[in-house]
């Protein structure tokens, strides 16, 4: 239904409201080419489609993709404030690469491969161009992370959102083996720390970067010495940089001995101070630790047999099945944890 009758008998529309139809048509002929670019042989069904359907085993003898023991790993994340800064300089096509970043980096640190994402979009007027473009980014981040747009919602709310605002959040899906996955209980001192340079600010912090703005009323179209040269409006539009071209080949690697991994920006400040917090090997706690680490290890090692029993390991670690060949080991654990396995316990 796009018309509705008011009280005074009045017919009012869509438009009436200030939402575009034909401008929301308009955008997805715009923008189906730069999907399409993202998309593989593992993606399938209809453009335009209410949702979109992606194989996460794929047989076909050339592209042949399996998984053994498939975990899913899922996350979500927005530009943020940047886009303040987006819309005063008049550019949008760099913060999709943003929010693609924002939610890959986060994903990959978990040691998964980046299989497709999705992005939302609010605005108050929906304008195809700016669209477009913004969508545009969004792609080619995709392409640069490796993985397929797979679909999105451009939701365009002229109640919600003032005149020229907008914002952008996205929404990734990955998936790693089991005995491949990061986990950062593995993590002990004397591990050697290794860095990877950003572009920049990227997307974090941006509302103190504004703010620094504001109250040194910086000019964004000026260049500064301390920039080299540079515009600092362009400098600070950098796009956030994306690390799954430089950690799929680490994590594909079954020789690789990382034990952790973090992403700085978003929350990664506070888990790395939660590691430093970590209790020493010495300590009942760091025992306690210990042994979760060698179950949670022995799990992605060993297959269960079909005689295998589930059984709770000490501490909180999560529910596995082992084989019989790891009873005796689970004994040992117990004992040195203060506990006794019970009687006639299998």
């Amino acid at each position: 239904m796009t018309t509705a009758a008011g009280p005074t008998g009045k017919s009012l529309t869509y438009a009436d409201a200030g939402v575009d139809i034909d401008a929301a048509e308009q955008i997805v002929d715009l923008i189906k080419s730069s999907m399409r670019r993202t998309h593989g042989p593992r993606v399938f069904g209809a453009h335009g489609g209410f949702a979109g359907m992606f194989r996460l085993d794929y047989n076909e003898k050339l592209f042949r993709r399996n998984y053994r023991d498939p975990v899913l790993v899922a996350c979500a994340d927005g530009v943020g404030t940047k886009i303040r800064l987006a819309i005063k300089m008049g550019v949008y096509n760099t913060v999709g690469i943003d929010c693609v970043a924002m939610n890959i980096n986060d994903l990959i640190v978990q040691g998964a491969e980046p299989l497709f994402f999705l992005d939302y979009l609010g605005l108050h007027r929906n304008d195809p161009t700016h669209t477009a473009e913004i969508v545009e980014g969004v792609a080619r981040g995709c392409e640069i992370a490796g993985c397929a747009l797979l679909g999105g919602e451009t939701a365009e709310m002229p109640d919600i959102y003032a005149e020229g605002d907008f914002d952008l959040a996205g929404f990734g899906v990955g998936v790693v083996p089991l005995r491949r996955a990061i986990d950062p209980m593995r993590v002990e001192t004397g591990d050697v720390v290794i860095g990877l340079a950003s572009s920049g600010v990227h997307s974090n912090g941006f509302t103190l970067v504004n703010r620094i703005i504001d109250e040194c009323d910086l000019d964004l179209g000026s260049t500064y010495d301390e920039l080299d040269g540079g515009i600092l409006g362009e400098v600070l539009l950098e796009p956030t940089r994306i690390y799954a071209r430089y950690l799929r080949p680490v994590h594909r690697d079954p020789a690789s001995t990382v034990q952790g991994q973090t992403h700085r920006f978003g929350d990664g400040a506070h888990h790395r101070r939660r590691a430093r917090e970590q209790p020493g090997p010495g300590t009942a706690t760091g025992r306690r630790r210990a042994a979760r680490r060698r179950h949670v290890d022995r799990a992605r090692r060993v297959r269960a047999s079909p005689a295998a029993r589930r059984y709770r390991p000490p501490g909180n670690a999560p529910r596995l099945q082992y084989g019989r060949r790891l009873r005796a080991d689970r004994a040992a654990d117990l004992r040195r944890l203060g506990r006794q396995p019970a009687p006639g316990s299998r």
